[in-house]
């Protein structure tokens, strides 16, 4: 059946008059006959009943209109997001991210985006890196922003900034009120961390093994905000990330001596790009909003005019 011979049929449930329906969508009263032949008899059942000039639907016609509309409003919507995906000034942009990101990575990319392109539509999803970084593989998600850089040959990865780490300790510890702590010092204590599966637990591990030292990890989280109060409540202390100019926090952050103390951020896409270009678009002003110079080995087609260089 062609699309155009089943909105036919919908003219025709509407008009119930083959002659009305024939002049309202400017075609032969034979052509949209024939037409309604073919669809008929592809089903094998006569659609409508028949009195005098009238056609009336019968329950077979009532089953088939139903399905026939939902079928050409989907195909409408298809086409229209289709339409949408491939217009830069009014897409729709799926992003993932790590949860920490939402407060502050992520909100401050779309509001300085969309003063200038405000017909964009975020969808988003936060969730652990590698459930982000399976996401965009599979084209899911256009776009990913994880920490630190993912293991994945078949992604792309762009830099862009990089949180320094410093250790987070309730009100009254004794440590509360010096001005910084090594690695060496903190290893001496038990400590809280993220799951040995997350990100930031890669990043923490990296330190001490650096130092030639073995964490002594007490109690183990699935989420930056649990891990954190938990320390608020006193349970232990923990290294976490501190988004760039945000030292603002309600328990103590001492900052770490050890000169590594930081994770790098960025974003991650397929190797060719997002598929639509209001995603691109998003994925170029991401790229030059960064402070870093980007690998030029590891950009996709379409993003090497973004090339800075530092400083």
């Amino acid at each position: 059946m062609e699309v155009r011979e089943l909105e036919w049929f919908l003219t025709l449930t509407s008009t119930a008059n083959v002659t009305n329906a024939a002049a309202e969508l400017h075609i032969s009263q034979p052509t949209l006959s024939r037409a309604l032949g073919r669809i008929e008899r592809r089903l094998g059942v006569q659609l409508f009943d028949r009195h005098q000039n009238r056609l009336h639907l019968n329950k077979y016609g009532e089953i088939f209109q139903a399905h026939v509309e939902r079928a050409v409003k989907e195909l409408a919507q298809g086409e229209e997001r289709i339409k949408t995906l491939i217009d830069p000034e009014r897409g729709v942009v799926s992003l993932g991210f790590l949860h920490s990101f939402g407060g502050w990575l992520i909100p401050s990319l779309m509001d300085r985006y969309r003063a200038d392109s405000p017909g964009i539509t975020f969808e988003l999803e936060g969730g652990p890196a590698d459930s982000i970084v399976e996401a965009v593989r599979t084209g899911r998600l256009d776009i990913g922003f994880v920490a630190p850089e993912p293991v994945a040959d078949d992604l792309v990865w762009i830099p862009l900034g990089r949180e320094h780490l410093r250790l987070e300790v309730p009100d009254g510890d004794e440590w509360e009120g010096r001005e910084e702590v090594t690695i060496a010092e903190i290893a001496q204590r038990p400590m809280l961390a993220l799951g040995p599966h997350y990100g930031l637990r890669h990043v923490v591990d990296q330190l001490f093994r650096t130092a030639g030292l073995t964490p002594q990890i007490t109690i183990e989280a699935t989420e930056l905000s649990t891990l954190r109060a938990l320390v608020r409540h006193g349970s232990g202390i923990a290294i976490v990330p501190v988004p760039p100019g945000d030292l603002v926090s309600s328990t103590t952050m001492i900052p770490i001596s050890d000169a590594d103390a930081f994770r790098h951020y960025g974003a991650i896409t397929r190797r060719h790009g997002p598929t639509g270009a209001a995603a691109r678009a998003f994925l170029r002003f991401s790229a030059s909003a960064s402070d870093l110079t980007f690998r030029r080995r590891d950009t996709p087609a379409g993003l090497a005019p973004l090339h800075r260089q530092a400083g």
